[in-house]
């Protein structure tokens, strides 16, 4: 009787183990971005093993009406990402592989790793 409770005990707890949503994947390794800080100048941001299928707006450049968007992007992980010209991933967007990069004129505020 004492082994069928630790059996299903265990039975249990495997099933929760599979039922539990994991979080997501990161993109390992940084995606870089240029953009201005608030006295004018150049100045670098980068995002550290961002999360996969989330949306991250860059908070440097977050608000259209009082900050110039981030610029010329460097996906120096292992994941596709694409930027896109507003928050929230709205707007126009670009997608660069891993080890991509684009110039000064690619505008972006945020970005979503796949």
């Amino acid at each position: 009787m004492h082994l069928r409770h630790a059996a299903a005990a265990t039975a249990a707890t495997l099933a929760l183990l599979f039922v539990t949503p994991s979080p997501a994947a990161a993109a390992v390794g940084e995606f870089r971005y240029t953009y201005y800080d608030d006295f004018g100048n150049r100045a670098a941001g980068v995002l550290v093993d961002p999360d996969s299928r989330v949306c991250v707006t860059l908070p440097e450049v977050a608000d259209p009406a009082s900050t110039e968007p981030a610029f010329g992007p460097q996906n120096v992980t292992d994941s596709t990402v694409t930027v896109f010209t507003g928050p929230d991933c709205d707007g126009d967007y670009y997608t660069l592989r891993p080890g991509g990069r684009a110039s000064d004129r690619l505008k972006l505020r945020s970005a979503l790793f796949s």
